[in-house]
């Protein structure tokens, strides 16, 4: 059985982390700090409440100094690296999460340890209560951060502004109206690292989700212009793409689908036990004497608890096929019990979709115990 992931603090974790600060704070008390860790609540954390509670744990062994607090961290940071720790360790989000939780009244001394801490391990999550709170003032910082020399500093400019960061709070005014953000993407969207660009990729498409135009304006005056640039707005369009927006579709080459059938759908496996997978096969015939570029995908219909279906799209391929031809596609979804998705019993179905649009009639499925 794979390790839990929120085991990445263990003994071995701790017995460095606490030899390294000891490095900096000489009377920093292991025993103390272990049994404050190792509470009756310890084995029953998850990953984030793990994290909460290190932070947590951590202060209560310092001063009630903000300012003398973040030197302390800020220091530890060459030692982490001088004693083995690789930048961007998951395991050191505490660090952030220390400034988040504790440093919302100290807006400069913050703002300067976001730039030196996420040069180890990413703020991103850190940063939004603060331009939640201080949103003219972090939109302009991170105009600043932007142009920074250190590639993760310019990324936190792009990532930590997300209107819809997966795992973080939501930004209720970007969602709103992105504007305020749109030149940091703009200046970024040329940077020379790839882990700066997927960012704005990344960005673009939380802000797809509830300003569309807004993305596909942007495609239509960065497409064509370098093979990074094109890349990166593709990346940002996979949400108008998956939503079969037919704008977004016509700009990337996915025409008309007049002369496209889909023959011979089948469920193969028409009752499906939680843990296996639907398996289901059929033929894209293209009729066309041209050859045609194809964005072919399937949708599952998943039972939800009031016993309505809801649609997640899958994709199989974009590629062009010959005129005049007939692919045979075989593909299987799999139903192994996962964190992220409850499963339902009952009817589900398959649909498949070319070109954003279902062309033939979903297909039913029973998903049983």
């Amino acid at each position: 059985m794979a390790e839990l992931f929120k085991n990445i603090y263990n003994t071995k974790f701790f017995d460095r982390f606490i030899a390294s600060v000891r490095e900096v704070v000489p009377a920093f008390n292991k025993a103390s700090f272990l049994n404050a860790i190792y509470d009756t609540e310890w084995e029953k954390r998850e990953l984030k409440q793990r994290m909460r509670h290190i932070t947590l744990a951590f202060k209560d062994h310092l001063s009630d100094d903000f300012d003398k607090n973040v030197e302390i961290i800020l220091k530890l940071i060459p030692v982490f690296e001088k004693n083995g720790f690789k930048p961007d360790n998951l395991e050191f989000i505490f660090f952030p999460d220390f400034i988040e939780i504790y440093g919302l009244e100290h807006y400069e001394a913050s703002i300067n340890a976001f730039e030196e801490i996420t040069q180890f391990v990413s703020c991103e999550f850190a940063v939004r209560p603060f331009i939640i709170k201080y949103q003219d003032q972090m939109i302009q910082q991170m105009v600043l951060w932007s142009n920074h020399k250190h590639s993760s500093v310019r990324r936190l400019a792009t990532e930590g502004c997300r209107p819809r960061l997966p795992w973080a709070m939501a930004i209720p005014s970007l969602k709103n109206n992105p504007a305020p953000i749109i030149p940091i993407l703009k200046r970024l969207k040329n940077d020379p690292s790839e882990y700066v660009r997927r960012s704005v990729a990344n960005n673009l498409n939380d802000i797809s989700k509830d300003n569309p135009e807004i993305v596909i304006c942007l495609v239509k005056k960065w497409q064509g212009k370098t093979k990074e640039t094109d890349w990166l707005i593709k990346h940002a369009s996979r949400t108008l793409l998956k939503q079969g927006n037919a704008e977004v579709m016509i700009l990337f080459g996915f025409g008309a689908i007049d002369k496209i059938k889909v023959t011979d759908f089948k469920i193969l496996t028409p009752k499906v036990k939680i843990g296996d997978s639907v398996e289901f096969a059929f033929k894209l015939v293209n009729t066309n004497n041209n050859a045609s570029k194809i964005r072919l995908e399937y949708g599952l219909y998943y039972q939800k608890a009031n016993g309505t279906l809801s649609r997640k799209v899958f994709k199989i391929s974009e590629k062009t096929y010959s005129e005049n031809s007939t692919t045979s596609i075989h593909r299987k979804q799999s139903f192994k019990l996962i964190t992220t998705r409850k499963f339902h019993v009952g009817k589900h179905q398959v649909s498949i979709i070319v070109n954003g649009k279902e062309i033939i009639d979903p297909l039913d499925f029973e998903l049983i115990q």
